[in-house]
């Protein structure tokens, strides 16, 4: 395969993205010396001029809010994994040119949630709505789920998951967030919401939790993921969905298979510390 390749990460904001990191820790352990991975940031607005400069040295994207929607009509083909949520988080050049969107966060849930023993649940409770959400709700269909509930702010909200629900072949009901500290006591929790949004719910932690699913990982750890694992429970979180799914975007962009994961957590749980460490003298 060509040693002189470009990916990169698109997003806004993107400064805090930890996947050039992750990218680019692959990249030495594989040995692809010619290989580059960036970070650009990039609207919905700026989209199409971006795509428009790449040329046939760019081997892949990795895309994150606002764009894994908006990329969608700008694509030649989309997986079938991408286009049962409509949400693109990683773009393949091919060789004839051609733009093949994929969805490595679904598969990469599940590796994550088996990684910590989460294999199946009876029910589970979704925090959140929006393009996570929907990824989570298709990776607990296919962990065979029973029924989910959904705490979301508003009736359009609300609709939207159980339509998805409908979809994807999981039964959704779904519950004003302001309900959302009767979610704890679910046997999985997934928390898809925004940084601070779940810090409210650490005091209604049960004495014996089950499994919190954090897709946060800037900042780390939680309110919500401190208390859950002060109590015992089992806790997945951001990284660890990051770094899954990165073990696929980089097999898949570059040809290699076999991406060293245990090399790409480790390095972005380094970028992690230092970005916590006290700056100054």
């Amino acid at each position: 395969m060509p040693n002189d390749r470009r990916a990169a990460v698109l997003g806004s904001p993107i400064a805090h993205s930890l996947s050039p990191v992750l990218h680019r820790a692959a990249y030495d352990k594989l040995g692809l010396t010619g290989w580059r991975y960036d970070r650009f940031d990039v609207d919905e607005a700026a989209l199409p001029a971006f795509l428009q400069g790449i040329d046939r040295d760019w081997a892949g994207l990795s895309l994150t809010m606002p764009l894994k929607r908006a990329i969608i009509p700008l694509l030649d083909e989309l997986s079938e994994t991408a286009a049962s949520v409509e949400a693109v988080n990683t773009v393949l050049f091919t060789a004839e040119g051609r733009r093949v969107g994929e969805n490595t966060d679904i598969p990469g849930m599940i590796a994550a949630m088996r990684e910590r023993g989460v294999e199946r649940v009876e029910r589970a409770a979704v925090l959140g709505a929006g393009a996570t959400a929907s990824s989570a709700l298709a990776a607990l269909a296919r962990i065979h789920v029973g029924e989910v509930t959904a705490y979301v702010r508003g009736q359009a909200r609300a609709t939207e998951m159980r339509q998805w629900g409908e979809r994807l072949g999981v039964s959704v009901r779904t519950a004003d967030w302001a309900d959302a500290a009767e979610a704890m006591s679910a046997p999985l929790v997934f928390a898809t919401t925004p940084a601070g949004s779940t810090d409210a719910l650490a005091g209604a932690v049960p004495e014996r939790p089950g499994a919190l699913f954090d897709v946060l990982y800037d900042p780390w750890p939680t309110q919500l993921a401190t208390r859950w694992a002060a109590r015992g429970g089992a806790v997945v979180g951001g990284l660890d969905l990051l770094v899954h799914q990165a073990v696929l975007q980089v097999e898949r962009m570059t040809g290699c298979a076999g991406a060293p994961l245990a090399t790409m957590r480790e390095a972005g749980e380094a970028a992690l510390t230092a970005r916590q460490r006290p700056s100054g003298g």
